[in-house]
């Protein structure tokens, strides 16, 4: 199933829209502010900043009429990724510092607590083997990690943010 998002200038589905079948790394050119979305079928991760960058945040199918007061958001979507669907397994190193250094952990499934399941106060890298991730934070800020290497979250714009769970994007999100 090939996902679709459809992005409206104002809230409540009102104004210019742009439908969006994959990755849009910049949709200014497409709309000029965008307030509200329907996400038709697939996942999504959408982000205030252009090319991928900026608080991100997860949508599934569904209506999000008014996302800016939902989320507490003073910008609107910029860029969004769509969230291909993975059938298999699910892999996951964590670190306890930068470029894999530190105790490493393996996660298979989701972790509700890194502090309560690993003793392990903070995550500053990871190495995603298999499956794509989400990786939720207090006040609504997330991370979606696929399958790669992530060296160092804080040169990722994640300073200041601490990793407390990690949750797999599986078959019952879509």
């Amino acid at each position: 199933m090939i996902g679709g998002i459809i992005f409206y200038e104002d809230r409540n589905f009102m104004g210019r829209s742009y439908e969006c079948m994959s990755d849009c790394a910049d949709m200014s050119s497409y709309l000029n502010k965008c307030h509200s979305c329907r996400v038709e079928s697939g996942c999504f991760m959408v982000y205030d900043r252009p090319n991928y960058m900026g608080n991100q945040y997860f949508m599934k199918r569904g209506e999000y009429a008014d996302y800016m007061s939902m989320w507490g958001w003073s910008g609107c979507i910029r860029s969004c990724r769509m969230i291909p669907m993975h059938r298999g397994s699910y892999r996951m190193k964590i670190y306890e510092r930068e470029n894999f250094g530190g105790q490493m952990y393996e996660l298979m499934d989701d972790c509700d607590s890194i502090m309560d399941r690993y003793r392990m106060s903070d995550c500053m890298s990871c190495n995603v083997m298999d499956g794509h991730w989400l990786q939720p934070h207090y006040r609504g800020r997330m991370m979606y990690l696929r399958p790669g290497e992530y060296r160092n979250f804080m040169n990722m714009g994640m300073s200041g943010m601490r990793w407390m769970s990690m949750r797999r994007i599986m078959d019952s999100c879509y």
